[in-house]
């Protein structure tokens, strides 16, 4: 971004409150967006903010800023930008004889409800500031009663007046929708079409897509980098049984299928115009070390297309790693080696009934870390030999014993041969993206649904 296109020193401008602020919403721009967007746009806006409180309109140029603020124009703009971009500043620009002159609309910060519900905003927090800290900023700013026993009797609008004229112009009805949120964020680069394409009727009712709720699946589709075909399973799993879809079930519907399919890492939100850094990758990890960090790190679904030389997973394979991780509570960590035992012990293949037996196992011996359960899987290979005998078919067929215990000449022990290879090109080009049966997936599900409402 070539700040000097846009902004010179000698360019005047002039501020405008809407609205008074307060010593709480002082609170929420340190607290809730100082760790989002840094402390110069936060001293931008306070500077702003002071100068709009003064009675008289005062015009004046940007070295001002530079001065009070002392930083140079290039982050005086950025700084500038950051508020525009979270909803806390409007800019105006007008083309005059001698340069530019801006008009600077301050808006007031999201209250702490608000700005919770909000799924972009708060999982940005979370990764900013942490869960502890996280925490603690909810409990401080939502202490409300408890409204559960309660039901709410508030009237909304339609049922208090009744139109004159019901007819209503498109264009409004339009920009009324593209503004739904409190900052700048356009629902409609989302593919809404090809969400509802693959979603029936009788599965997810129309009227299930509210205005919210599309907001919602557009924000998190933006924060995960989800596809829309990726957000049918997440609008599938979160509608509830009264056929509705809240923010919170979305939410974490979303935050369930990107820890199984990305990565157990929360995802980062970073400017556009800022460099992206590489991360320092530890070259003192020996082999084991590197294996147990990547398993620990990497999502079940890549875990299985590596081990299988990039070929994409058949659905019963990722519905089976689902629901180790969502509906039995297992780490991705302890997942992972799971799978990757039971394929190397059982001739690639994943039989439900002895992931299941040995999951319950592990579940049991409340394994937390990949290391923990790789532990055990070599204490216990006898007993889970047994097992597998049991749970296997009448017709046995040969099978290679799991790597733990290998040793491989001219590599480390205990690392199998398809972590070597993972990086390597496939023999068969992989299936492009969605080339998964959605609706042998969207019918199983379902039926989960209906035996979970039963």
């Amino acid at each position: 971004m070539v700040h000097f296109k846009e902004l010179q020193p000698t360019d005047h401008f002039e501020i405008t409150l809407p609205h008074a602020l307060s010593t709480n919403e002082r609170q929420l721009l340190t607290l809730f967006y100082q760790p989002l967007i840094g402390p110069p746009p936060i001293s931008l806006y306070l500077t702003l903010w002071a100068e709009a409180e003064s009675h008289s309109v005062q015009v004046m140029n940007h070295y001002y800023l530079m001065q009070v603020l002392s930083l140079p124009l290039k982050q005086v703009f950025e700084a500038r930008v950051a508020l525009e971009a979270i909803g806390l500043l409007r800019t105006w620009r007008k083309d005059v004889a001698d340069g530019r002159h801006f008009l600077y609309e301050l808006v007031r910060p999201l209250d702490a409800a608000s700005f919770f519900k909000d799924p972009l905003l708060s999982m940005f927090l979370f990764s900013k500031i942490g869960e502890g800290a996280y925490r603690k900023l909810r409990q401080r700013f939502l202490t409300m009663p408890n409204k559960a026993q309660f039901e709410e009797v508030t009237r909304t609008f339609t049922d208090v007046y009744r139109p004159i004229n019901q007819s209503l112009p498109m264009d409004d009805l339009e920009i009324n929708q593209a503004t739904t949120g409190d900052y700048p964020f356009y629902y409609e680069q989302f593919d809404f079409k090809l969400l509802q394409a693959g979603l029936s009727e009788q599965l997810i009712p129309s009227a299930a897509l509210t205005l919210e709720a599309r907001d919602t699946i557009a924000k998190l589709a933006f924060l995960y980098n989800l596809s829309p075909l990726h957000m049918q399973k997440v609008v599938i799993t979160a509608l509830d049984e009264h056929n509705k879809l809240t923010t919170e079930r979305l939410k974490r519907a979303a935050a369930d299928f990107y820890k199984l399919t990305v990565s157990t890492d929360a995802p980062v939100l970073t400017k556009a115009f800022e460099k992206q850094i590489e991360v320092a990758v530890d070259e003192n990890l020996s082999k084991e070390q590197e294996l147990l960090q990547y398993l620990e790190t990497t999502a079940p679904v890549q875990v299985l297309r590596d081990i299988n030389n990039g070929k994409e997973p058949i659905p019963s394979s990722i519905q089976l790693a689902e629901d180790l991780v969502v509906k039995y509570g297992m780490s991705v960590g302890v997942v992972n080696v799971l799978l990757e035992y039971v394929m190397l012990s059982t001739d690639m293949k994943l039989p439900k009934a002895y992931v299941e037996k040995i999951a319950d196992h592990w579940n049991r011996k409340q394994l937390k870390t990949a290391k923990e359960a790789m532990e055990l899987a070599r204490q216990e290979r006898d007993k889970y030999s047994q097992w597998k005998q049991e749970s296997a078919q009448p017709k046995q067929t040969q099978t290679k014993k799991p790597t733990y215990n290998n040793r491989k000449s001219g590599r480390d022990e205990q690392v199998p041969d398809w972590f070597y290879k993972r990086n390597e090109e496939p023999l068969q080009d992989k299936q492009p993206d969605g080339a998964i049966d959605f609706e042998k997936e969207r019918l199983k599900i379902l039926q989960k649904l209906d035996r979970a409402g039963e």
